[in-house]
């Protein structure tokens, strides 16, 4: 099996590693040359996913021109970068999007590739820190598509005995679930930054799962998605582990510190920001994504945006 993965970061790399290591056929682009002829000589990706050996039978390039000798490709590069990387692909190719963020105009990804041209379009989405998976711990994850076909083709390729993939024709839920994990995850760190407790946390958390069903049945999401892998599985994994970047930029922002993430991208406060204008725009409540949005552009303090939260009008569960 021939595996197609654009993007060299951490996620990127973990998959190209997991997939060798079960014998698939695997190439990893990455955007610089100089930066996929460092990986190509020393088998490892030291900035991004320190410690793992890159298996030797994963081919590195820079050059997108191999694109069309694979049937789909997973498509492992932030956010932001996804629509530059899109125009660059021919429409025939099947992409699986593993960003979890949106568009520049707020858009979900999958949106983007068919307004493209895309016809066949997936996502990925669940919890995977790149630090376990890399390391053939176990996990699971979600592949979403409105095209059965292709989303059964995509399982039978990541499908390992290390790594299980359900599916899902809920493309719209478990998409958004993935967005809306981050800005959770973030509030999540303040939690801790500011050492407010288990109980805030565990409160935290929850009201937040019920704020990111809201959202998933707005957009027409199905009720269920959210209690699934992408949605209540990557909440648990991304707002209280310690490779969490976004957890860790909330904790660094309470305590006044920079939330860079040693130059990885933190989608939750790109996605607090637009999921702030979509609620502002479209007249619904958000009352989380509203605090987190608000301290990360600095109109908040971190008490501020805890009395936000906890002076709201009394009402039932």
């Amino acid at each position: 099996m021939n595996v197609l993965v654009l993007g060299a970061g951490g996620w990127g790399t973990a998959l190209a590693v997991m997939l060798a290591r079960q014998e698939r056929d695997v190439t990893l682009w990455a955007r610089r040359e100089d930066f996929a002829s460092l990986l190509r000589e020393e088998r490892e990706n030291a900035e991004y996913l320190p410690g793992v050996t890159l298996p030797s039978d994963v081919r590195v390039t820079s050059d997108l021109s191999v694109a069309p000798q694979f049937d789909f490709a997973l498509v492992v590069v932030p956010s932001a970068g996804v629509e530059d990387l899109l125009s660059r692909l021919p429409r025939s190719l099947g992409v699986v999007l593993c960003a979890k963020g949106l568009a520049a105009r707020g858009e979900r990804l999958s949106e983007l590739a068919s307004h493209l041209g895309f016809s066949r379009v997936a996502v990925l989405s669940g919890p995977n820190h790149a630090e376990e998976v890399a390391r053939l711990l176990p996990a699971a994850t979600v592949v979403a598509s409105h095209d059965e076909a292709f989303v059964q083709s995509v399982q039978d390729v990541l499908l390992t005995p290390t790594f299980r993939v359900y599916t899902s024709t809920d493309l719209v839920g478990v998409e958004l679930g993935g967005v809306l994990k981050n800005v959770m995850a973030l509030a999540a760190g303040m939690v801790d930054g500011a050492a407010l407790g288990d109980n805030a946390k565990s409160a935290l958390l929850t009201r937040g799962l019920r704020e990111m069903g809201r959202y998933l049945a707005a957009n027409g999401a199905s009720p269920d998605t959210v209690y699934g892998l992408s949605g209540l599985g990557d909440l648990v994994a991304t707002a209280t582990s310690r490779h969490s970047r976004n957890r860790a930029a909330g904790e660094a922002i309470v305590k006044g510190q920079s939330p860079a993430q040693g130059g990885k991208v933190v989608e939750g406060m790109r996605t607090a920001r637009l999921l702030f204008e979509w609620a502002s725009a479209h007249g619904h409540d958000l009352p989380i994504v509203k605090a987190v949005r608000n301290v990360v552009e600095g109109e908040w303090s971190p008490s501020e945006a805890l009395r936000s939260l906890m002076e709201r009008e009394a009402k039932p569960e």
